[in-house]
C-alpha cells in the first residue's frame, strides 16, 4: 500500500474504526431502506460529527474539513469498506458539491451548497437513458427547451440514477441545441425533485440490490440560473466529474476488496477440518496469494490516477487503467473469499454476496470495461 503520511495515520485509523464498529453493524438496516434506515443514517451522521469525522474532503469554506485529494485517498479506502461509509461520514456529495461550486450560478451556490455539505439535502446525477447506449451520450434524447422568462422545460427519462428516490436535487444531462448525435448542444441542468413534472418511475435492483432508480421529467420547469456551466458544453463538465468519480469509486472498491480479503484469511486460519485448518490446503493458500496479488498490483494504479488528478494533469489513461483493474480485482477477491467460505459465503451471514455483486456491477457501471479498454488503447496508439 502507498505509504500513508504520518499526520494522516490517526485519522485513517479513526475512520477505519468508525466504519468497522459503527457503520458495518448497521448495514442490514441501511440496505433495507425505509424509516428505520433513515433513522440509523441520521444517528451515524451525528456520531461522525461528534467524532470530528464529518465531510472530510468537502471544502472548508462550506462546512467541510477541506482534506485535499492527495490526503483523502488514504481515508477513502477506509470509508469505502462499507457502501454506506461515504454517506454516514458526509463525503458522498463530494462530486456534486465540487460541480456546483465551480459551475453553479451565484443563486445555485447560495441555495444549495451549504445544505449539501451539512447533509440537510441530497443530490443525484442522471445521465444514462433506457433506450440510449450509456457509452454514447451524444444520443441523449432528454430535451430542455427554452421557456418564457429565461427558464427551461425539461422532458425525458433517465435510469440507473443512484439515490434518486431520496434526492432533493438531480443534475440532468439534456439536449438544449442541435440534432440527436450532434457532438455539441448538450447541457446540464439542476432540477429540484419537488418540481412538478418530476417523477420516480421505479426502482431498478442491480443483481437483487436496490438503490438505482428510473426517473421521468414531463415538462419540468427549471429556472434559467439552474444551468450548470455553459450552454451546450455539458460533456466537458461531465468528463471532469467522471474522472474524479471513477477514481473515488476505485478507492472504495479497494476498501471493499480489503474487507473481503480479511474475511477470507480469517476463515482460512480458523476453520478446522478433520485433518487440520482450512488454510493448510495448498489450493486455499493459492486463493489467498492470488487475492493479495490482485490487491497489491491494483492499488498503485488507483493512487497514480488520484495523484495526477490532484496535480491537475491529464489522467484519462490512468483512470481508465485503474477503473478496469479495480473492478476486476474486487470481483476476483470477493469470489475467492466466497470459495474459501463455501456455502457460508453464499448466505446472509457475511457481506461477501454484496461485495461480489458490487464487483460484478462495477465492470459495467461508470462505463463498461470495453469502453475504457478501447479509450485507453486509442490514446496510447495516438501518442506512442
Amino acid at each position: 500500500m502507498p505509504e500513508c503520511p504520518a499526520g494522516l495515520r490517526d485519522l485513517r485509523d479513526r475512520v477505519t474504526a468508525f466504519v468497522r464498529h459503527r457503520v458495518m453493524p448497521c448495514e442490514p438496516v441501511l440496505d433495507a431502506g425505509g424509516p428505520q434506515a433513515t433513522a440509523a443514517l441520521r444517528r451515524l451522521r451525528q456520531e461522525a460529527r461528534e467524532q470530528g469525522l464529518w465531510a472530510l474532503p468537502l471544502p472548508a469554506e462550506l462546512g467541510g474539513q477541506g482534506l485535499p485529494l492527495r490526503s483523502y485517498v488514504h481515508v477513502a479506502e477506509a470509508e469505502g469498506a462499507s457502501d454506506h461509509g461515504p454517506a454516514a461520514l458526509g463525503s458522498a456529495p463530494l462530486l456534486d458539491v465540487l460541480m456546483l461550486q465551480r459551475y453553479g450560478s451565484p443563486r445555485v451556490r447560495e441555495l444549495y451548497l451549504h445544505r449539501l455539505v451539512a447533509g440537510e439535502i441530497r443530490s443525484c446525477y442522471a445521465m444514462t437513458e433506457p433506450e440510449t447506449p450509456g457509452t454514447d451520450p451524444f444520443l441523449t434524447s432528454t430535451r430542455a427547451e427554452p421557456s418564457a422568462g429565461g427558464g427551461w422545460t425539461v422532458s425525458g427519462r433517465k435510469w440507473f440514477t443512484s439515490g434518486a428516490a431520496d434526492a432533493d436535487l438531480v443534475t440532468v444531462l439534456a439536449r438544449t441545441d442541435g440534432a440527436p448525435a450532434d457532438r455539441e448542444g448538450l447541457s446540464l441542468l439542476l432540477v429540484p425533485t419537488a418540481t412538478p413534472g418530476f417523477r420516480v418511475v421505479r426502482e431498478l435492483p442491480v443483481l437483487g440490490a436496490g438503490g438505482q432508480w428510473e426517473i421521468e421529467l414531463d415538462r419540468a420547469a427549471v429556472d434559467g440560473d439552474h444551468l450548470l456551466g455553459e450552454r451546450g458544453k455539458a460533456l466537458s463538465v461531465a468528463g471532469e466529474r467522471l474522472q474524479l468519480g471513477r477514481t473515488l469509486r476505485c478507492l472504495r472498491w479497494l476498501g471493499q476488496a480489503q474487507r473481503a480479503f480479511g474475511l477470507m484469511c480469517e476463515r482460512a486460519a480458523t476453520r478446522v477440518r478433520s485433518r487440520g485448518a482450512l488454510g493448510d490446503l495448498q489450493l486455499v493458500q493459492r486463493h489467498v496469494f492470488e487475492a493479495l496479488l490482485a490487491l497489491r498490483t491494483t492499488r498503485p494504479l488507483v493512487y497514480e490516477a488520484a495523484a495526477r488528478l490532484d496535480a491537475g494533469l491529464d489522467a484519462h489513461v490512468e483512470v481508465g487503467l485503474a477503473k478496469v483493474a479495480a473492478s476486476r480485482m474486487l470481483q476476483e477477491v470477493a469470489d475467492a473469499a466466497i470459495q474459501v467460505h463455501g456455502a457460508a459465503g453464499l448466505g446472509p451471514d457475511t457481506p461477501l454476496p454484496a461485495l461480489f455483486r458490487t464487483g460484478r456491477a462495477a465492470r459495467i457501471l461508470d462505463g463498461p470495461d470495453e469502453l475504457h479498454i478501447t479509450s485507453v488503447a486509442r490514446r496510447v496508439l495516438r501518442t506512442d
